[in-house]
């Protein structure tokens, strides 16, 4: 569904509550996915389905910022055309690894039984997302490439170094 003055998240609760259904809220009007990711917008979050944005339809996608919540939502090919665009791609293995290390710092406190507070987790998330992402954007710069590859020049000389430390190079 879509509404061009955008969506009440309270009255579409409401609706849903109502109907069992969002579709049919008023002011708004049933979209296809692919009309949906054409959609001219800040920031477009692919959060269900792989290879959505592809070289087919990438040359459609009007986003400043490409947040991907789901895995894979964007093929490789279309990569290199968002970053021509300049679009700002937050790659899927960044984006949407917050639940992971969150789950890393649960494990953390349970072998050394010592808990977190609320506040502390959230303070250390932000610090290690932060963390990433800004080295991603360096690594980006650097090379002169889209995030996702600058994710991946990061780990692969993390892999580098801990192969020379084990004296494997």
């Amino acid at each position: 569904m879509y509404s061009e003055k955008g969506l009440n998240s309270h009255e579409a609760a409401l609706h849903k509550e109502k109907t069992r259904t969002v579709v049919g809220l008023d002011g708004t009007k049933k979209i296809s996915n692919e009309e949906l990711l054409q959609l001219n917008c800040d920031v477009l979050i692919p959060a269900a389905l792989e290879n959505v944005i592809t070289r087919k339809n990438v040359e459609n996608i009007n986003c400043k910022i490409l947040a991907e919540l789901a895995n894979g939502p964007t093929t490789p090919d279309a990569d290199n055309v968002l970053f021509e665009k300049g679009t700002l791609l937050i790659p899927d293995f960044l984006c949407n690894a917050g639940g992971v290390t969150v789950s890393y710092f649960e494990m953390v406190q349970g072998y050394y039984l010592y808990f977190w507070t609320e506040r502390e987790v959230f303070e250390a998330l932000d610090r290690v997302m932060t963390r990433a992402y800004r080295s991603t954007i360096e690594q980006s710069e650097r090379f002169k490439t889209h995030n996702r590859m600058g994710a991946y020049i990061i780990s692969i000389e993390r892999v580098i170094n801990a192969m020379k430390l084990r004296g494997w190079l």
